[in-house]
């Protein structure tokens, strides 16, 4: 089960339910996807495709909905 939190600007932003327990979000597009770490801070972990200017943008909107991104990781995974 992958839980979609939100889709912007072509990209999906999703959990997988069976992963690690340390907070990240997978953002999967057209090009590419990419995981990055939530905590301790925002920290691109994995990428496959996705060019420096995309990974950029992407960094910048998990910047911005931080809050909304733990608190549906916490509501989903009981944190």
């Amino acid at each position: 089960m992958s839980p979609t939190v939100f889709r912007d600007r072509g990209y999906r932003y999703y959990f997988f339910s069976r992963e690690e327990t340390r907070k990240h979000v997978h953002v999967h597009g057209a090009n590419g996807e990419a995981k990055f770490w939530l905590e301790p801070e925002i920290e691109l972990a994995k990428n496959y495709g996705l060019s420096d200017s995309q990974l950029a943008k992407i960094k910048e909107l998990i910047e911005e909905r931080l809050d909304e991104l733990t608190g549906a990781w916490d509501s989903f995974f009981g944190g």
